[in-house]
């Protein structure tokens, strides 16, 4: 049924200002929104290579009407103003003369490339905790193997966070795999981004890998009921729990590690208030790693708990770490982290400015105001959904954060906010201005 509040013009009357609706599939089109007011002369360009006789436009949102007897007039620069649907994709601007055709391969074009980025990541995580579960077997039976391992590890990363210059923090989908090699590596990729922020140097940067991945190596010598913190612990257990510092820096030792990363592990429990544990040390005696690690630690804890149940998305962890927490962590590595992670960290659940729901599924470490997001789109397959880059669309912003349980059940379905969060980089790539954006 046609909206009443819009009309059916002939294509050649589109001015620069008009509020245009596009009756195509999003595969059918180049703009990253079904609906938008037209700014310039190469979105008008690009309209007229659609094959359209007639297109729909809205007087109310427009800054300009019709003309009927004007048809191409030149006009005025448009007027932001907000959006009633965006369509999840990130492509790049049409050439003057591309076709429907040429926009649909744009389409799978772009849908592929950020799948393949996807199982990149993926497959470099899964690697990982693979890895970091055969450090843990070669602990106890041959030390120096174990170090070797980790060292070939960390050194990977870091040599490949090097060369990404600036880098995407990268959420991936649900992890097989149990917490005790999920969390090490998850703090691993977070400390490494962090420490970069902070102009660590490639020596530094490797050492504090070694400490991120290497924490919690203590637990292994716990009984199984003490290695994850539960806050009903009696004071027996919990005395037992933090003990895996003192017995992390002893299987350190056997390895060979260095002092600075011996240090690091025992003092990822330390907080800069005095608060901590095991030696109670205020910021003053803490190290650059050991503070680093303690923050991302503590992040991902509240993040990815042992009892799901009381998980907190990543915004409200890191609402939580700055409102409660503050004093227990070093301010300038505190300020590092928030504008690294940006307001909406990767799995945040949003809410848009024009009401739709979204996922926050990447953050340039660099840019991180405006991140990548999945939005639901009911008209868009899940498995063809592309991701909107809310940098290309400055006028299309987020509203606020939401728990999952807050979704309508078919967002949810959609969306799919992840039980447990994990991360990895990517090299950042400049996405190309939208042929169309939300104005």
């Amino acid at each position: 049924m046609e909206d009443s509040k819009s009309k059916l013009i002939d294509i050649q009357r589109l001015r620069k200002g008009m509020f245009v609706q596009l009756e195509l599939g999003w595969m059918d089109h180049p703009f990253p929104m079904g609906s938008f007011k037209i700014s310039s002369d190469e979105q008008i360009q690009t309209l007229r290579s659609l094959g359209l006789t007639q297109i729909r436009y809205v007087p109310s949102r427009s800054d300009v009407q019709a003309d009927e007897s004007q048809p191409t007039p030149n006009p005025t620069p448009a007027n932001p103003a907000s959006l009633d649907a965006p369509e999840p994709a990130t492509v790049p601007a049409a050439p003057q003369g591309q076709g429907a055709d040429q926009a649909r391969q744009a389409r799978l074009a772009a849908r592929l490339a950020q799948e393949r980025c996807l199982e990149v990541c993926e497959r470099r995580f899964f690697d990982a905790t693979r890895q970091y579960k055969k450090v843990g077997e070669q602990l106890r039976l041959s030390p120096q193997e174990a170090k070797r391992q980790s060292e070939e590890l960390v050194g990977s990363c870091v040599s490949e966070l090097l060369a990404n210059g600036e880098s995407v923090i990268r959420l991936l989908t649900e992890v097989s795999g149990d917490r005790s090699s999920t969390h090490p590596i998850n703090v691993m990729v977070i400390a490494l981004l962090l420490g970069k922020s902070l102009g660590l140097e490639e020596a530094d940067l490797k050492d504090l890998g070694m400490v991120a991945m290497l924490h919690d190596i203590g637990k292994l010598e716990l009984p199984d009921r003490v290695r994850s913190f539960d806050d009903q612990f009696t004071t027996a257990e919990y005395r037992m729990y933090q003990e895996h510092v003192e017995q992390g820096v002893i299987l350190g030792q056997r390895m060979g590690l260095a002092p600075v990363v011996l240090k690091g592990i025992s003092q990822h429990h330390e907080m800069a208030d005095g608060s901590g544990f095991p030696m109670r040390h205020k910021v003053d005696r803490l190290e650059t790693l050991g503070k680093i690690v303690a923050l991302v630690n503590r992040y991902d804890n509240l993040c990815n708990p042992s009892r799901l149940a009381i998980a907190l998305t990543p915004h409200e962890a890191l609402s939580v770490i700055f409102a409660q927490m503050k004093a227990r962590f070093d301010t300038g590595v505190l300020g590092a982290f928030i504008r690294m992670m940006g307001v909406y960290p990767p799995g945040s659940v949003v809410q848009l400015v024009n009401d739709r729901f979204a996922l926050v599924v990447s953050v340039n470490s660099s840019r991180p105001l405006r991140p990548r997001v999945l939005v639901h789109d009911p008209q868009v397959p899940r498995s063809e959904a592309l991701i909107l880059d809310l940098e290309q669309v400055p006028e299309l912003g987020i509203k606020r954060s939401l728990k999952a349980s807050q979704l309508p059940k078919a967002a949810l379905d959609y969306l799919s906010p992840r039980q447990r969060i994990c991360y990895f980089f990517e090299r950042a790539v400049e996405a190309p201005s939208p042929a169309g954006a939300e104005q």
